[in-house]
């Protein structure tokens, strides 16, 4: 599919675009997994911090992501979801970006989240997206049809930040210029 031009913003967990998505994604879980299998307590509009909705160049609601408190740094990523039409387009890569850049101005240096073995899919667009396979954690701790991840987002940031000073030191030195940008 080609790529989906999006603008994601923050919605209210109640509007009606985000309670389709919602549904939507808990119909399609419902099929893998059978009905009602979430451990632990479902999010909702007060334990969400942010919730993020991605919407198409028409305003179509096409996709979702929330973020919801583990601890003072750390956030579980909640209701990631990318209508079917909308798939292989790049809307899911833009939401989790959306929700990193998110978690990033909160201060959460820790993202975790939480899939299952019938989400193939999943398992591999989150490894391809820099997250890596932990223990299970919180209410996953007793889920065997579990699978966690994590990503550690302050090692990203340090990461980008030496990266971008080496781009400078060489871009210094094919210009010519003795020392390199502090």
């Amino acid at each position: 599919m080609d790529p989906v031009t999006v603008t994601i913003l923050p919605a209210d967990w109640n509007h009606p675009d985000s309670e389709r998505l919602r549904r939507a994604q808990r119909d399609e879980l419902d099929t893998r997994y059978g009905a009602d299998t979430e451990p632990g307590v479902k999010p909702s509009a007060d334990d969400i911090a942010v919730f993020l909705m991605a919407r198409d160049e028409n305003g179509e609601a096409v996709g979702c992501g929330a973020l919801r408190m583990l601890g003072p740094s750390e956030a579980e990523v909640k209701r990631m979801f990318v209508a079917q039409p909308a798939r292989g387009s790049g809307v899911s890569t833009a939401i989790l970006r959306a929700l990193e850049a998110e978690a990033t101005a909160r201060g959460i240096t820790t993202l975790k989240l939480e899939t299952g073995p019938a989400q193939p899919d999943a398992v591999r667009f989150y490894t391809r997206e820099g997250y890596t396979r932990i223990p299970l954690f919180g209410h996953y701790v007793h889920s065997e049809g579990s699978l966690c991840f994590a990503r550690d987002l302050a090692a990203d940031s340090a990461a980008d930040s030496a990266a971008d000073v080496a781009a400078d030191s060489a871009a210094a030195a094919a210009a010519g210029s003795a020392t390199p940008p502090a």
